[in-house]
């Protein structure tokens, strides 16, 4: 609220700074709904002086905003893509012991988590991020994110097998459903298939498959929106351009 020191109501004030349940979102003190409700319990100030009621606007680079005494920051976000490789869980910690996709990036980006998941077994592009928003615009079903797979699949996939995946099969009672899916060869012990899905459910590729009696292999996740997997070596991260955040945003 720096514009509006000189004006003691902050609700008249129209600058262009940030929301401060976004604001508070961003500094990963919780989602911007839970942040409105700490707000209305009292717990924020700004500048020292409580902030009780929604509203408020704050500018990140002059104010500052602390709840229950802590100060908050806002934290810089970071948009990493990384290929998994199998046999990796993708969490930062596993109580198991097996390996995990965050033991792939440096230490000091121990708050990163992935956006959505891949199984154990499963490979390919993957994202990390310290982004809510971002994170939730990429899984949730409404914005219909679309995601490339190759499957390597036992036996022979037959045209009508592909022609159900596509129409949508039921599988333990849940609907799933490819955008698109073709076979990129096919003979009597394996079948190479391309899939394009807009959901992910759980384990969503391995299910269709298994609704049609057959085994997938391998699988790798080759495209995430219009970001590719391309050469990036397994086991290996980079960091997202803008051009490509702005892409992922703008479904």
């Amino acid at each position: 609220m720096a514009v509006c020191r000189e004006r003691p109501n902050w609700a008249f004030c129209f600058a262009l700074n940030v929301r401060l349940q976004k604001f508070l979102a961003e500094a990963g003190v919780a989602s911007r709904r839970a942040s409105e409700k700490i707000i209305l319990e009292g717990r924020v100030a700004v500048n020292g002086r409580v902030v009780s009621e929604l509203g408020a606007k704050v500018d990140p680079g002059a104010d500052k905003v602390s709840v229950d005494g802590v100060p908050a920051r806002i934290k810089r976000k970071f948009y990493v893509a990384l290929n998994k490789p199998p046999g990796y869980v993708c969490s930062r910690q596993d109580d198991l012991k097996r390996h995990t996709i965050g033991s792939l990036l440096p230490k000091e980006w121990n708050n990163l988590y992935s956006v959505g998941r891949l199984d154990l077994d499963s490979e390919g592009l993957i994202f990390m991020t310290n982004d809510g928003e971002f994170s939730l615009h990429l899984t949730h079903p409404r914005y219909g994110i679309r995601k490339k797979y190759l499957a390597t699949v036992t036996g022979r996939v037959e045209s009508d097998m592909l022609r159900r995946i596509t129409n949508g099969v039921t599988h333990e009672g849940e609907l799933l459903k490819a955008e698109r899916a073709r076979a990129l060869s096919t003979n009597n012990s394996h079948s190479l298939i391309e899939l394009e899905l807009a959901e992910g459910k759980n384990r969503e590729v391995r299910r269709l498959f298994e609704s049609q009696g057959l085994e997938v292999n391998r699988l790798v996740r080759t495209q995430i929106g219009k970001i590719k997997l391309g050469q990036l070596p397994s086991g290996k991260w980079r960091t997202l351009t803008e051009p490509e955040i702005k892409s992922l945003l703008s479904v």
